[in-house]
């Protein structure tokens, strides 16, 4: 227990000597900051029209412009972030619940469930992530929810293929063996002893591909399949700007810097600990 808040210090000193993970970590509280105090950091309320000129360039009272109904920019890039990031935590969140249990029932059982889900890992990886995303949108319908769960159903195959392959790798250890020839049943072998021992690929997954989620669900917002309007997501802002990007540059560059520099951080921090946890990767 003591060595414990030892290996927290390491860790942050860890971070903080890498360059790479300093600015992720620092990008990304800060992001989750202005997520979280959105109603306080918006000048404006961001679904209010003709709070200032339409299209009017970034200035003192706008500082990143309006749009073609003259809202602020700003306020709807900040209330933006309340969504998009929920969006990508809540779609990994799915993804990796379903898939790390489909990955060590397929893993640890073999014979026929394993064959079984790895033919339908395989389907659903032989679909590119945002058709399949289309898909199930265009079976399900337009809303929050909806998204989410598209977006998540496209990270299952991956989650699922990564544990699979760590769950029969760590079921012939000796620790499993000998839980085993103690009596424990399946669930207690899976859940106490082979579980713990392949966190660390979820975990590394999970981090990368929370920046994938939100690229994702922002591309469904561009093509009108995600959140809709006049609800600020990053994804929409793009789309609703792009006519008029010749004339009106901050109406797209301003929402794809934030979304950018968003995605950015998460990777940075993923690869970071994909570094750390990857024991062929320590010491490069």
């Amino acid at each position: 227990m003591a060595d414990r808040p030892l290996r927290r210090r390491r860790a942050w000193r860890d971070i903080v000597r890498n360059p790479g993970a300093s600015t992720g970590a620092v990008l990304l509280v800060l992001l989750l900051i202005v997520a979280l105090l959105a109603p306080i950091l918006t000048p404006y309320d961001p679904n209010q029209v003709s709070v200032g000129p339409a299209l009017d360039p970034p200035g003192r009272a706008h500082p990143m412009g309006t749009d073609r109904y003259g809202r602020d920019m700003l306020s709807r890039i900040i209330v933006g972030s309340r969504l998009s990031l929920p969006i990508g935590l809540l779609a990994v969140s799915f993804a990796l619940v379903v898939g790390t249990l489909a990955g060590l029932v397929t893993g640890y059982f073999g014979g026929r469930a394993d064959s079984i889900g790895t033919k339908a890992i395989d389907i659903m990886l032989g679909f590119p992530p945002i058709m399949l995303a289309l898909l199930i949108i265009a079976v399900l319908g337009i809303g929050i929810s909806n998204v989410i769960v598209a977006v998540g159903i496209g990270g299952i195959p991956r989650f699922a293929r990564i544990v699979r392959g760590a769950t029969i790798s760590a079921r012939e250890n000796v620790y499993v063996e000998a839980a085993r020839a103690m009596g424990a049943g399946p669930t207690r072998l899976i859940v106490g002893h082979i579980l713990p021992n392949v966190s660390a690929p979820i975990i590394v997954l999970a981090t990368l591909y929370i920046g994938r989620a939100i690229l994702e669900s922002s591309a469904l917002g561009f093509l009108g399949m995600g959140v809709q309007p006049p609800t600020p997501e990053w994804g929409s802002m793009l789309s609703e700007g792009r006519e008029f990007m010749r004339h009106a540059w901050w109406v797209m560059v301003f929402p794809g810097m934030v979304l950018f520099l968003t995605v950015v951080s998460i990777n940075l921090l993923g690869d970071y600990l994909r570094q750390v946890l990857d024991p062929r990767l320590r010491g490069t």
